[in-house]
């Protein structure tokens, strides 16, 4: 079961849980403009982490007609120099396919405002003596995983990318190359009845096309995606099919509208079927908790429900800068838990060390690893033998059993 929406009664109090609902969520592809944004800043961050491990990032990208913003703070190795940067920071751009006129990777205008890490940052994150490294930041992060699907994902967020992430590697690999352009959006809305998916309600596929095709072409050439990746019975009434509801969509990416990187946090996450504690993960480096933190609750929560001890669970993790251990851990189980959440709590504490440096050394996070998370969700994925989706993995279970 995913995080069902709650009711309040007239005193604020939460009431019960609801068993039948619609829920929707929604994913955009990586030729969105804030996904753009994102692209560039994790190929940024890729390259500050392959020059030197220990790097610090924070960067943001702006992306709008036919320029790029690039700015943000760095401590890096020499050798990473501004025109490497830009050098990035276009190719994402090419890799992502933006060959189009007003937005193209050969021609893009692009500025940098990159400056050093600031040293009262640093000297809060760096492990000093006897000093433990800190937190870069302080915050909340929160994990979920639940038994609705195979990966533990909530399934509108998961249907939602699958649909995108197929449409998009058929025209990287040339099926769609003449068709359809990069940027695309989709959205579902799922039954419920009992707290299980049964059946999609709505179904939304927006995406840029080719100059000449008509609303009902693209429709034919997005409906396979759609019940390829839908279960059996799950496809939604035909008038409830709705692609590029405007009509045309031949004008996207940032020539169509403003980008910015970690606008899509909902996107990247649950779909909204869980909490988020608000911090973007794009443009950061490890160090940042937003990030790895966020990729330790989901790692917990997962071998948590892996493990057998629920349903589906919710971690949060709250930090403070320049201290090394959590400040807090929550564990929900919502009702479907077979182990108090407190021992699930002291399970965590003996079998994962939650320190920022501890975090990234269980999921082996100091690598160049992030830019393919930047789209299609960073849950819900298939860990690669390059290291990156590390969070993924159910090899906690033995260790929490055991903790038990």
């Amino acid at each position: 079961m995913m995080a069902q929406p709650k009711i309040m009664n007239d005193t604020g109090m939460q009431a019960a849980e609801l068993k039948d609902y619609t829920f929707a969520s929604e994913s955009v592809a990586e030729g969105h403009p804030d996904k753009v944004c994102d692209r560039v800043s994790d190929a940024i961050v890729d390259l500050m982490m392959s020059a030197d491990p220990e790097a610090r990032v924070g960067c943001e990208t702006l992306a709008c007609t036919d320029t790029l913003v690039i700015a943000g703070e760095f401590r890096a190795p020499a050798s990473v120099t501004e025109d490497k940067i830009v050098d990035v920071a276009r190719n994402a751009v090419k890799e992502i396919g933006y060959e189009q006129e007003g937005f193209n990777w050969k021609t893009l205008n692009i500025e940098y405002k990159m400056v050093g890490q600031s040293a009262d940052i640093a000297v809060g994150v760096d492990a000093l003596g006897s000093k433990d490294e800190g937190a870069g930041d302080q915050g909340i992060m929160f994990g979920y995983a639940t038994r609705e699907t195979e990966e533990l994902m909530p399934a509108p967020i998961l249907y939602s990318h699958k649909i995108l992430r197929l449409m998009s590697e058929d025209r990287h690999n040339g099926t769609l190359k003449d068709l359809l352009g990069p940027d695309a959006k989709s959205q579902i809305s799922l039954e419920y009845r009992d707290g299980k998916p049964v059946r999609a309600t709505s179904i939304v596929v927006s995406t840029q096309h080719k100059d000449g095709l008509s609303q009902s072409d693209v429709r034919e050439i997005v409906r396979p995606y759609v019940d390829k990746v839908l279960p059996a019975g799950f496809m939604c009434p035909e008038d409830e099919f709705y692609v590029n509801p405007t009509g045309r969509f031949v004008i996207g990416g940032p020539v169509g509208d403003c980008g910015l990187t970690g606008r899509k946090i909902i996107v990247d996450t649950y779909g909204g079927a869980a909490p988020h504690g608000g911090g973007a993960f794009s443009g950061k480096d490890p160090t940042k908790v937003d990030r790895s933190a966020a990729y330790a609750a989901r790692y917990l929560a997962k071998n948590i429900v892996s493990a057998g001890f629920a349903e589906r669970c919710t971690i949060q993790l709250s930090y403070a800068i320049g201290v090394s251990k959590p400040l807090s851990i929550y564990v929900n189980t919502h009702g479907t838990g077979q182990v108090d959440e407190q021992e699930l709590v002291k399970a965590i504490n003996k079998t994962m060390d939650l320190s920022p440096r501890g975090i990234r050394t269980h999921l082996k996070l100091n690598r160049a690893i992030y830019k393919k998370t930047s789209s299609y969700g960073h849950f819900g994925r298939v860990p690669e033998a390059d290291g990156s989706f590390s969070w993924e993995k159910t090899d906690l279970v033995e260790a929490l059993k055991k903790a038990l």
